[in-house]
């Protein structure tokens, strides 16, 4: 059961196949504090967790303390479940390899290693896969990643949501996993009860996302070469600074071109091999490139991504003396767009 993915580990969780030792560990605590609620309830009813459950905390717990309350027997119960929370503060981290040599296969052992990961080369890794238990990395995903995460969340819960609301959900809170379940939590209470589907202008009333004026909105424009309908949303940015920070239009523009100038050595530019270099999940996020790859070219695009990194540059104070953001902004599509 090593490293195994989120859903196959829930999958076995709910089936009550429990390993001895799960060592969650990672950057997104998102996905470690799922499985960790999920073993909470499945391990023990709430009859048992009187005198079967545990919990202790990294910061001030230590690991002789944990050893010897993992080696006890349940009552009247057929597991105890033990979690450890705040593992990475938790001292002399490599002393669990005592336990994991030889857990007892009627506790559950849930180690919460958040912020960082463990040494895969150490023995307590290697200990734990190798007599049954799970090491699990719960890693930072990527922004292209983000977008598919929405769509399922909503089909597990029979709401719909198209690409162009999915990606601007995902250009407005970023790969932080945490704040977005909060927003998409936020749209399922607001829906109508007569309507299952998220839509733009739900997410523009509740989120405070502007249908209208956004980095999906500002990129459709740019690869259309669309040069007043770039230039009305730069200037609704520029006075909106707060809610359409550069540094997410950067980010956006960065990675569009950049995976453009990819698109270029292609042999043969079709939508389909778009998709399968950049590993785009529907032909809805092929279509921009498509479109850039008509209104662009690869010397072009080239010099855009030297604008943009000078303009990252000017951003952070460097040969820009007086500058706004928005002057900023407004110079850089420029330059793009001619």
């Amino acid at each position: 059961m090593a490293n195994v993915t989120f859903d196959s580990l829930k999958k076995e969780i709910s089936n009550r196949n429990f390993a001895p030792v799960y060592l969650l560990m990672g950057e997104e605590a998102y996905f470690i504090d799922q499985l960790t609620e999920l073993l909470l309830e499945e391990v023990l009813t709430e009859a048992e967790k009187d005198f079967n459950l545990l919990t202790f905390y990294g910061v001030d717990s230590d690991v002789n303390t944990i050893v010897t309350a993992a080696r006890r027997f349940p009552m009247m119960a057929e597991y105890q479940l033990i979690v450890v929370k705040e593992a990475q503060e938790l001292n002399k981290f490599e002393l669990l390899d005592s336990y994991v040599k030889n857990p007892l296969k009627s506790t559950v052992l849930v180690i919460n290693y958040k912020h960082g990961t463990v040494d895969k080369r150490k023995a307590v890794i290697k200990h734990i896969e190798k007599n049954g238990g799970v090491v699990f990395e719960s890693k930072k995903w990527y922004e292209n990643q983000v977008p598919a995460f929405i769509k399922n969340y909503f089909s597990g819960k029979n709401i719909l949501i198209d690409e162009k609301s999915a990606q601007m959900i995902t250009d407005f809170v970023g790969n932080d996993i945490s704040k977005l379940i909060q927003q998409l939590q936020k749209l399922e209470v607001s829906l109508p009860e007569s309507s299952n589907r998220v839509t733009s202008e739900l997410i523009e009333k509740n989120v405070g996302i502007s249908k209208d004026y956004n980095n999906f909105e500002l990129l459709k424009a740019i690869a259309e070469k669309n040069i007043l309908k770039a230039q009305t949303i730069v200037d609704y940015f520029g006075k909106n600074q707060k809610d359409n920070p550069n540094v997410v239009t950067l980010s956006v523009l960065f990675n569009y071109f950049s995976n453009l100038l990819e698109c270029f050595w292609l042999p043969q530019k079709s939508e389909k091999n778009v998709m399968s270099t950049l590993n785009l999940k529907s032909p809805f996020f092929a279509r921009d490139y498509m479109t850039g790859l008509r209104n662009y070219n690869a010397t072009q695009v080239m010099e855009i991504i030297t604008h943009l990194r000078t303009f990252d540059g000017k951003s952070k104070g460097i040969d820009n003396l007086s500058a706004s953001p928005g002057e900023l902004l407004k110079e850089l599509v420029y330059k793009i767009m001619h």
